[in-house]
């Protein structure tokens, strides 16, 4: 049966990061400054990833650009800003079933060094890493091709299932393509937020502003893999 743990010590575990960012960072300087080169920056800016410690640093646009190479074999790697909807994604009450997500919510990203995909899941303590079943997971990525786009260590699918009031047609689970910041920036207010085991009011709130906000910056993913 697939185990879940919480995240542990920042270096080497793909949630310590978050865990990081989102419980213990400083609050934020008048001048927030980059975390490269010490020069000034705005409040809205870019961020790339440490990845051999999975922590996300805030840049300058000139030292973001430096990381934002494709393909470049680099120990720190550029967030993209890009959001994808996939309009046709496919996904049965079974295999979400199957990849053992006890919310319904889920954050999934590729970690280029363990050559793996990581799923965590929000909850009253923070996020919560969930080990998926490989073959769970290889089941939805057949079923729906296109979630191959996502670029390892950066970005982030994000699995919503429907509210069990609504019934559950596979039609009604959503998947986004979002830059792995936005993920960090909701699970770090769901964790303000959370309470009880399902969330609460406040917390399916934040979440319906965070996914109206997620679908108007998105634009339909690529067909790839069909006929």
């Amino acid at each position: 049966m697939t185990t879940t743990r919480r995240p542990g010590s920042p270096c080497g575990n793909p949630l310590g990061a978050l865990r990081r960012i989102t419980s213990t960072r400083p609050v934020r300087a008048a001048e927030e400054r980059c975390e490269m080169c010490a020069e000034p920056i705005a409040e809205e800016h870019s961020h790339v990833v440490n990845l051999d410690s999975r922590v996300l640093m805030c840049t300058c646009r000139s030292c973001y650009l430096l990381f934002a190479v494709d393909g470049a074999e680099q120990r720190y790697r550029a967030v993209p800003e890009r959001y994808l909807s996939f309009p046709d994604f496919a996904l049965s009450p079974g295999q979400w079933d199957e990849l053992e997500i006890p919310v319904g919510l889920a954050f999934l990203f590729r970690n280029s060094l363990q050559r793996r995909t990581i799923a965590f899941y929000p909850g009253p303590a923070g996020a919560t890493e969930s080990e998926l079943s490989l073959a769970a997971w290889e089941s939805v990525v057949a079923a729906n091709p296109q979630l191959s786009v996502l670029e390892p260590d950066v970005e982030a699918l994000l699995l919503r299932a429907p509210d069990r009031g609504r019934g559950t047609d596979e039609l009604d689970f959503t998947c986004h393509l979002v830059p792995i910041d936005a993920c960090y920036e909701l699970v770090g207010q769901l964790r303000q937020l959370w309470r009880g085991f399902d969330g609460g009011d406040e917390a399916r709130s934040a979440m319906d502003a965070f996914f109206t906000k997620v679908s108007g910056r998105s634009r339909p993913a690529p067909q790839i893999g069909l006929g």
